[in-house]
């Protein structure tokens, strides 16, 4: 690994791999046949070669440390004769070398639970089908089959409106491994048994004598009717339901992630509907550039203030919003504006409600979920999967296949991995980036395996689903492949850079911002593992916390943001670093952006759902997307950036080219340079100093043009910078590139209401007559494209 260092504040950080580190040939041995087993030889003390004196302590040392490699090296060429693929891996980063043998450990737990799955199950692909036969189904003669898996139950019966809530007339069977059948025959007209929209209930008989009522753990539909506590299990069987009209969109090249709550989506006081959704929100999700949505909350969750965190039914989309057929159309709609959907599910934890919850299904806390304090998170006051057990594993990667397949999701964002990853939940934990922490007894290697499995099996039905891991630990390998020993994901949050920028407003005055520090947060990931970069998501607009405009102009936004009344130097400042941060972010942060609902303008306040200590008040539990449509509002500004660096993002692909090349992060000038995708970022995070003829370093040859300007004034800016001047770079080395060129604004454009003139890109004119430094600050930011040049002529 590359030593490279940066300060920050006066400490100095070597962070972990951001390039891919070299791998000695003799670190990587060829992959032969192994040799034939050999009995070790016994133990023997060493001898002095002088006489017949055992070696001294240093030597012994020397010698056993010269075995361990040895033998370390044998065990790896071993590992590598069965696992030849991990070699890839190993030579990204030759750190892990000593992790091989728990790499090829987990390899071999993945394969033999696969293989187990094929031998007794009929292979993945009709393991993962559980809901077709789970759960409560009508037959082709119009009769009902039922199937429940409730291995603590003494006894099991289907009750509902079809039947007068008889709780004992239809008794289910009892099959080997905890399961339950029960066939109910049409009537004698053949008319349906249990029609549409009936309410149904699981009667459990426990083993202590106590009579249960639950819903089915595979209900497609449940509902809470005005004043109930509980939620009520509807069966779900439409005469006419949904069919797509659209093919799913391929892959994106670049991922922009709209993260979105459907609930919150209007800006009325009330919850939102998937109709309302599809209808006012879609159309503005593409507009402002997203290729992807990301939906939280669909997950049926019986407490509302819980951001859908707290599952209570897996198979059933959120009643709270409309219908199952309306979240279909929903997604329908948006493959057709060419926009993936991705669905936010949390397979680490559930509710522990157990009349309308998975807790306590059968009478026992052991059913889905590991018995004792094992079973509970004492953070999350949540139960706890028992990934090992073979009916939870087909519970949960059915689960996977049923929100790709009826409801064609296009993938999933995992929550809670870190929690899952590891038996400690990741409390009280600072993980420091040591291997060490990473491999051990205590990692749930039962979790890691469910995770390795749920990625094969969504790349495998859908090789373009995509899978994004929210793991705050740096597990290694979290997004390699599953071949190379990896868990299988595509992306991981890159959880990091959020708190790196709420913490430089919390706690730095903008003159004191580190850039060193800055590049390193937005850059520290590892080689090939795709990152999802973002300023800001739904975590920071949560109540005890701000979103980032919040933090920069918090009261003034509710009496300065009207383009009728003067730039404050608070509104000023607020405005040009949050178009600042986002672009830094989108350019260098890593290989996808997300950005949360309203956030992109700056939405006001925080987000507060209804709850007792709010007066079950909806005041916050919405978005305001009409302050950015706003003529007279300064939204209206941030909004038009955030549209327009996402579709530059879209013409010029910089998510998808390699990392960037970063050629300044100047601490007195607070200037931060790189270059990606043939593109010049320039940024200028200094409050009071602005420069003319500012020398960059690129390393092509050519014209420039800006492509974007955050100084323009669609984007709030103040039109210091024409845009008709080209910039050409010249055969002058600067800052280690081969070429340079000399960056200038317009002086014949200058504010007299700006008393600083700072940029956040390009160096400036000569500096206004100062005043309030580190409070009015004008940003500017230009991307500059490169036009090569093909002969001196044209120079």
């Amino acid at each position: 690994m590359e030593n490279v260092k940066t300060s920050c504040h006066g400490f100095t950080f070597q962070p972990l791999i951001f390039q891919r580190p070299p791998a000695p040939p003799s670190l990587l041995p060829p992959i032969r046949a192994p040799a034939p087993a050999q009995a070790p030889a016994p133990a023997q003390a060493l001898l002095d070669p002088l006489g017949p004196r055992l070696l001294g302590p240093r030597l012994r040392k020397m010698a056993a440390s010269t075995a361990q490699t040895n033998s370390s090296e044998a065990a790896l060429a071993a590992v590598l004769v069965d696992m030849p693929e991990l070699a890839r891996l190993l030579e990204i980063d030759p750190y892990l070398k000593p992790f091989a043998v728990d790499f090829h450990n987990r390899y071999k737990h993945f394969c033999m639970t696969l293989n187990n799955i094929t031998e007794h199950e009929g292979g993945i692909d009709k393991f993962s089908k559980g809901y077709e036969s789970f759960g409560v189904h009508r037959c082709p003669d119009g009769g009902l089959y039922c199937k429940e898996w409730a291995p603590g139950a003494e006894g099991v019966f289907l009750t509902g409106d079809f039947n007068g809530w008889n709780p004992f007339s239809y008794p289910y069977k009892k099959l080997d491994f905890g399961k339950w059948e029960l066939y109910i025959p049409p009537k004698q007209n053949q008319s349906i048994v249990v029609p549409h929209g009936s309410k149904l209930k699981v009667v459990i008989t426990s083993k202590s004598g106590e009579i249960l009522y639950r819903i089915s753990p595979w209900a497609k539909y449940v509902t809470r009717e005005v004043g109930n506590v509980n939620y009520d299990w509807i069966h779900w069987d439409p005469e006419h339901p949904y069919k797509c009209k659209h093919s799913r969109p391929k892959k994106p090249r670049s991922l922009r992630i709209y993260e979105s709550h459907v609930g919150i989506s209007s800006h009325e006081g009330k919850i939102a509907s998937y109709k309302h959704f599809t209808c006012n929100v879609l159309p503005r999700i593409k507009n402002l550039g997203y290729n992807c949505i990301q939906l939280m909350a669909i997950m049926e969750h019986a407490y509302y203030a819980s951001f859908g965190y707290q599952i209570t039914s897996f198979f059933a989309a959120s009643s709270r919003y409309g219908t199952p057929e309306e979240l279909k159309e929903l997604v329908d709609t948006a493959h057709s504006m060419g926009i993936i959907v991705l669905l936010d599910v949390v397979h680490s934890h559930a509710s522990k409600n157990s009349e309308d919850g998975l807790n306590m299904f059968d009478g026992t806390d052991s059913c889905y979920f590991h018995s004792g304090p094992r079973g509970n998170h004492n953070l999350w006051d949540s139960r706890l999967f028992i990934y090992s057990s073979w009916e939870v594993l087909r519970f949960l990667l059915s689960n996977i296949r049923w929100w790709l397949e009826e409801y064609a999701f296009d993938g999933f964002r995992f929550d809670g991995v870190t929690s899952m990853l590891y038996h400690h939940h990741g409390i009280g934990q600072n993980f420091s980036g040591d291997y060490h922490e990473y491999f051990g007894l205590h990692v749930d290697e039962d979790a890691l395996i469910y995770l390795m499995l749920a990625n094969h099996l969504a790349h495998t039905l859908y090789p373009d689903s995509i899978t994004i891991a929210e793991d705050v630990s740096g597990m290694p390998a979290l997004c390699s492949p599953v071949s190379l020993g990896g868990c299988g994901f595509d992306y991981r949050l890159a959880m990091a850079i959020p708190d790196k920028w709420i913490q430089l407003l919390k706690e730095f005055k903008d003159e004191d911002w580190n850039m060193g520090n800055i590049v390193h947060t937005l850059t520290n990931r590892r080689y090939l593992e795709k990152y999802i970069a973002y300023a800001e998501s739904h975590d920071q607009a949560l109540v005890g916390d701000k979103s980032l405009a919040f933090w920069m102009m918090d009261a003034e936004m509710y009496s300065n943001m009207s383009v009728l009344a003067p730039f404050t130097p608070v509104i000023d400042r607020g405005i040009q670093l949050h178009k600042m941060i986002r672009l830094i972010t989108h350019g260098l942060g890593g290989e996808g952006y997300l950005n949360f609902m309203g956030n992109e303008f700056g939405h006001p306040e925080w987000l507060d759902f209804p709850r007792k200590g709010n007066n079950e008040s909806y005041h916050y539990a919405r978005r305001q997307f009409h302050l950015a449509d706003d003529d007279l509002l300064r939204y209206k500004f941030l909004n038009n950036f955030d549209r327009d660096m996402n579709k530059l993002e879209e013409r010029y692909g910089w998510l998808s080219a390699p990392q960037a090349y970063v050629s300044e992060q100047h601490e007195s000038n607070k200037i931060i340079s790189f270059e990606r995708a043939n593109l010049l970022f320039i940024f200028n995070f200094h409050p009071s100093k602005s420069y003319s003829d500012y020398r960059v370093g690129t390393a092509l040859l050519g014209k420039f043009k800006i492509v974007l300007d955050s100084d323009a004034a669609e984007y709030g800016g103040h039109q210091r910078v024409d845009h008709n001047t080209n910039f050409f770079s010249e055969p002058f080395e600067h800052n280690g590139r081969p070429y340079s060129l000399l960056i200038a604004t317009n002086r014949a454009r200058k504010s007299p209401k700006i008393a600083i003139h700072a940029a956040a890109s390009a160096p400036l004119a000569e500096t206004v007559k100062p005043g309030n430094n580190c409070m009015c600050i004008t940003v500017e930011i230009y991307l500059l494209r490169s036009e090569y040049l093909t002969n001196a002529k044209k120079r």
